[in-house]
């Protein structure tokens, strides 16, 4: 008698639609204003927060989270955006519970800190639900041009705050679409509703930035011909 070996037990639809929208949904739906607002009123704003020191960013945590409780959302994100262009994706997906949320005073204290993250994301989306660029003006032109090769998170961070102080960038990325790791590895429960993109498009926004993508380095592009024909040449 002859068997057959079964092939891998994969089938669509095995749950009704509305199970696939609950669990590929939002991990943490944004908070409310109020909620906001009374989260950020448990903290301490420590001088020499603990917190601030053990983000990998040095955003200035006490400060935004001040300015969140005192109803200023647009200047927290500013604060925010300062350090972090980056800081709507970070507050998304940045381990806070083992950084700056683990050191927090009232965690110590407490066993229940200050939701960093959570208030993070609030000022950076409120800020990019009502605007379309970045908080930031362009320096006047300096002439310099630089190549940027990746456009994830470390080309998208560096050509913008190139683009700021008056260079022209031009960002390549091997792939058809910006964002790196952040569009293509992150789980889509933790940056829903196209993020990632609109956050590539938020900060593109700055202008004096050319994204050429299909471009790969040690295929369409040469190191030694990027150095001839930029000032300078970044590494993603």
């Amino acid at each position: 008698m002859t068997q057959t070996k079964a092939g891998p037990d994969i089938a669509a639809g095995r749950l009704p639609e509305d199970a696939y929208a609950e669990n590929f949904s939002d991990l943490h739906p944004l908070l409310e204003p109020h909620e906001a607002r009374v989260e950020a009123d448990r903290c301490y704003f420590c001088y020499d927060a603990p917190c601030m020191q053990a983000c990998p960013t040095s955003i200035d945590i006490p400060q935004f989270i001040r300015q969140i409780s005192t109803g200023n959302p647009t200047g927290s994100a500013k604060t925010i955006f300062e350090q972090n262009i980056l800081g709507g994706m970070c507050a998304r997906v940045c381990p806070t519970e083992t950084l700056c949320e683990q050191v927090c005073v009232r965690e110590v204290a407490e066993g229940k800190p200050v939701k960093i993250g959570e208030l993070q994301r609030y000022a950076t989306d409120h800020y990019m639900a009502g605007n379309d660029t970045t908080p930031f003006t362009r320096a006047a032109p300096t002439g310099r041009k630089i190549a940027v090769v990746g456009a994830g998170p470390a080309g998208l961070s560096c050509a913008h705050r190139l683009a700021v102080h008056g260079h022209d960038v031009t960002l390549f990325d091997a792939r058809d679409k910006a964002g790196g790791l952040n569009e293509f590895g992150i789980a889509s429960y933790k940056s829903v509703d196209d993020f990632a993109a609109r956050e590539a498009d938020f900060i593109l926004s700055i202008g004096g930035i050319e994204l050429k993508t299909g471009m790969r380095l040690g295929d369409t592009l040469d190191l030694a011909g990027l150095r001839a024909e930029y000032d300078a040449v970044f590494l993603g």
